[in-house]
């Protein structure tokens, strides 16, 4: 799977939450200013620009920007070690979303976090696996990660939903301390809006065999990137840098767009971290 976010995608998202212009990108990267456009349109460069100067002025680590330029991807995950847990890629008119599925090997009751486009691949491995739909996480309520809600809803009339939204009933609304078990999986979330203002991470832990813990982030980051901000882009890199990055090196990172990564590898390769 290839990134979110090519090169000019990361451009682009930082060069506006900067409030720079176009011509100063391009100054600043020693380019014409049609190269430089070119380049965040593309992701593709004719020639190479000076990603020190370039990242210095957009608020990017410059040698994990040119890292991302060189083709970095994530490496490789064995998602064999979650046995329980299974990423679901739905498509929609001109982009992929993923949700994920988690469940307890012995109560065969599952919890489904986002739904994407189309609810059927859903269906399609509870029944395959012979388990009932439990509990409904929603990590933000952008129109992809939650377009097949009424689907969803319609098949499992009991479904517990879980989010954010503050136009949520008060029973499905997250709460700082709420721990919900899956048998004996531990789901546990936490506030990272910025992309989105009900943006919440939910953490899954205590998986069979000791595989590390699994955290379904949304948008707040990609693999090499990080949802767009705009105005909230400090926001959104403080509650990653609070919520996400302490947690240990090893956890799974699942996001809304593009490949799983890891803590450690967003930490090491990700440009928007300057630390």
């Amino acid at each position: 799977m290839n990134l979110e976010d090519h090169l000019g995608d990361i451009l682009s998202k930082a060069r506006q939450a900067a409030n720079v212009s176009p011509s100063a990108a391009a100054q600043a990267a020693g380019l014409s200013e049609a190269e430089y456009l070119s380049v965040e349109e593309t992701g593709r460069m004719a020639r190479r620009p000076n990603f020190q100067t370039l990242a210095s002025l957009l608020g990017l680590h410059a040698r994990k920007l040119e890292g991302i330029a060189n083709g970095w991807l994530p490496s490789p995950i064995d998602v064999g070690v979650w046995r329980q847990l299974r990423q679901i890629t739905t498509r929609g008119a001109s982009y992929s979303v993923n949700c994920y599925l988690v469940w307890d090997e012995t109560l065969r009751e599952a919890a489904l976090f986002d739904t994407g486009f189309d609810a059927r691949p859903v269906f399609d491995l509870l029944a395959q696996n012979q388990l009932h739909l439990k509990h409904l996480f929603i990590t933000h309520t952008h129109h992809d990660h939650v377009e097949a809600l009424g689907p969803i809803r319609s098949k499992f009339p009991g479904v517990k939903l879980h989010s954010n939204s503050k136009n949520a009933p008060a029973d499905q609304r997250n709460r700082l301390n709420d721990l919900v078990h899956l048998g004996n999986l531990q789901i546990t979330n936490r506030d990272t809006p910025g992309h989105a203002e009900d943006g919440v991470t939910y953490v899954i832990g205590n998986f069979p065999g000791g595989a590390p813990s699994a955290a379904v982030v949304g948008d707040a980051l990609f693999a090499g990137s990080m949802g767009g901000a705009r105005q909230l882009a400090e926001l959104a890199k403080q509650k990653i840098r609070e919520q996400i990055f302490p947690l240990p090196p090893e956890t799974l990172i699942c996001p809304g767009h593009g490949p799983l990564t890891t803590v450690a590898q967003e930490k090491t390769h990700n440009p928007f971290f300057v630390e």
